[in-house]
């Protein structure tokens, strides 16, 4: 157990004084999306600067704390927050910055893949991240990344080019392809096990800023027969169309019907990362699987 005096001069060295269980913002800082999710940390660090986070590393070090990085905090698992540990709270790092030229984007690692978007799409470009905005950018590509665009352009690490991070001993290094090219290896898919990474740099494509997606909720009783549609629809599918199956509750809010609501559910969602002029072509083609859908 860290005495008060260690803690104190720990969080004035800090940009942002440290946020303690007893703090107004301390429930609010340790919540992530799930809120099955209810791990209280022994403090939170707010990080605005690499600095916060070399401090944060080096001082977790030398008093043998557990440390928990917190990016989006979407994660299911909930492993942005840990009992008794520093969390690390990246949060407030959410810069975006588009080379439209180079069409490359690099990302601090506070960012959601929903700010990213909002910004690469301002140049009709983007680089395949997640399907949920909200989503952290750091977990999301430290975990693989899978998207919409995934199939004609690769998973969100296939577009990852470099990264900066915080080793363990506290040095902010640079790792890509021909710089430390082992842990930039490791970095695709290992988690975040190897650092606590600063920012990452994507390689962008030219796609929007309109495409067309679709979701249709069908009733689950007609589940078989819009499942063996969707298998037919995808099997000779183009690498622009990105689509999915899943089993849902109909959401309590418009456009759905109150009698309907709640319901469980059928769901294909479609998206085409391709030419608009395909759209009203593939937009008959769901319509020709003869179930009425709830919309």
């Amino acid at each position: 157990m860290l005495d008060q005096i260690t803690i104190q001069e720990f969080s004035q060295i800090l940009s942002q004084p440290l946020i303690m269980p007893f703090d107004s913002g301390y429930e609010e800082g340790r919540s992530v999306w799930n809120g099955m999710v209810d791990k209280r940390p022994a403090m939170i660090a707010n990080c605005i600067n690499v600095d916060d986070i070399k401090k944060c590393v080096n001082f977790a070090r030398s008093h043998d704390l557990l440390v928990s990085i917190k990016g989006g905090g979407h994660n299911v698992a909930g492993r942005a927050v840990w009992d008794d540990a520093l969390m690390i709270n990246l949060s407030q790092m959410n810069a975006v910055l588009v080379d439209p030229v180079k069409r490359t984007v690099r990302v601090e690692s506070g960012a959601t893949i929903g700010e990213l978007d909002m910004e690469t799409q301002k140049f009709g470009l983007a680089t395949p991240v997640g399907i949920v905005s909200k989503t952290g950018i750091a977990g999301l590509t430290l975990g693989g990344g899978n998207g919409y665009l995934s199939r004609k352009h690769g998973l969100t690490i296939d577009n990852l080019l470099s990264v900066e991070l915080v080793t363990a001993e506290g040095n902010l290094i640079s790792a890509n392809e021909t710089e430390n090219s082992d842990l930039f290896w490791a970095l695709r898919g290992g988690g975040g096990n190897f650092g606590v990474v600063t920012s990452f740099e994507f390689k962008l494509h030219e796609l929007g800023p309109e495409i067309m997606v679709a979701q249709v909720f069908y009733p689950i009783e007609d589940a078989k027969q819009v499942l063996q549609f969707y298998r037919e629809f995808t099997s000779n599918a183009k690498d622009e169309l990105a689509a999915y199956a899943l089993v849902l509750r109909i959401p309590p809010a418009d456009p759905f019907p109150e009698e309907i609501q709640g319901n469980t559910a059928i769901a294909l969602v479609v998206s085409y990362a391709g030419s608009l002029m395909m759209v009203k072509r593939l937009w008959n083609h769901l319509k020709t699987l003869e179930i009425q859908f709830f919309g």
